[in-house]
């Protein structure tokens, strides 16, 4: 039985926690690897190197919409392909464990899964209220919040 006290509590830490490691994971690609290193990297793996622009940009403004709980459910589930992308690309070939060489994908995969995870608790406590879209468990359309 899930406690309807807490759940929402649990919901904001999941969602503040997400948005965190989207911010710390672009950081990386932005202040060690460099915008262009990373974009240099993508192209290695045989993806558009443009891509890698978009994706920085999306882990950003992912992470801020987390943290803040806008769209959190729409969210949650628009940054899966980022993580999909990074196993397909990168991550898979390695094999399992995250600490073989090139990483594996134990890490991105336990993340997509707390991603929907995410998208079926949705926003939780503490979350900006974007009028028009509806924060109702099971509803994912656009709606009026409750």
């Amino acid at each position: 039985m899930i406690d309807s006290r807490t759940a929402p509590y649990a919901a904001l830490l999941l969602r503040v926690t997400l948005g965190g490691l989207f911010l710390a994971h672009d950081a990386l690609k932005i202040f060690v690897f460099t915008p262009a290193g990373t974009a240099k990297f993508f192209g290695s793996v045989g993806v558009p190197a443009e891509l890698a622009y978009i994706v920085m940009i999306a882990e950003v403004l992912a992470g801020i919409a987390l943290i803040l709980g806008i769209w959190t459910r729409w969210v949650a589930l628009l940054a899966t392909p980022i993580l999909l992308g990074a196993i397909f690309t990168v991550h898979g070939a390695a094999g399992f464990f995250f600490s073989n060489p090139h990483g594996g994908w134990e890490y991105p995969a336990f993340w997509i899964v707390a991603l929907l995870v995410q998208a079926l608790l949705g926003d939780g406590a503490y979350a900006l209220r974007v009028p028009g879209v509806s924060a109702a468990p099971g509803n994912l359309s656009p709606a009026r919040s409750a």
